[in-house]
């Protein structure tokens, strides 16, 4: 038959099957920690101070914005409150994914038709637009934009 089974052997067992535990849970963390793009703002209660303010100055420009992102193309409609398009003083965004910054493009635009098209290469899943814009009268508009990327 076989050996024995003492309780040397199953502390052995059970101590290995611990330790794998652990030392997967420790390399795990330390990828998250180590791919997490940080922060969004230095400091939540300064921002916190300006939010209402900042709301209530963009939804006083009365933009609907509508995005598609179609054949390496993100498009972006802005529209004011006539439905007509709106001429920006600038344009920024940032895209990347929610989890970490390694995959992050910085999209140049160009206004086509009355629209702001970036040419931008995307991989299948889900992205996140970190859109700033400002009005002609310098009123910040920003907002953040959620794709999905299909094959």
């Amino acid at each position: 038959m076989g050996r024995e089974l003492t309780g040397r052997k199953v502390f052995a067992i059970t101590a290995s099957a611990f330790a794998v535990i652990i030392a997967v849970n420790i390399y795990m963390a330390v990828q998250a920690v180590g791919t997490f793009p940080g922060l969004e703002v230095r400091n939540s209660y300064v921002a916190s101070q300006n939010f209402d303010r900042e709301r209530k100055a963009q939804e006083a420009l009365g933009w609907t914005l509508i995005d598609t992102y179609e054949s390496g193309e993100l498009r972006l409609a802005f529209r004011d409150s006539a439905g007509l398009p709106v001429e920006l003083g600038d344009i920024a965004a940032t895209v990347g994914r929610t989890t970490e910054a390694a995959d992050d493009q910085t999209p140049a635009f160009v206004r086509e038709g009355g629209d702001y098209v970036a040419a931008l290469d995307l991989a299948p899943g889900r992205w996140m637009v970190l859109l700033e814009a400002r009005a002609q009268d310098g009123t910040r508009f920003h907002k953040r934009l959620d794709i999905s990327v299909t094959e």
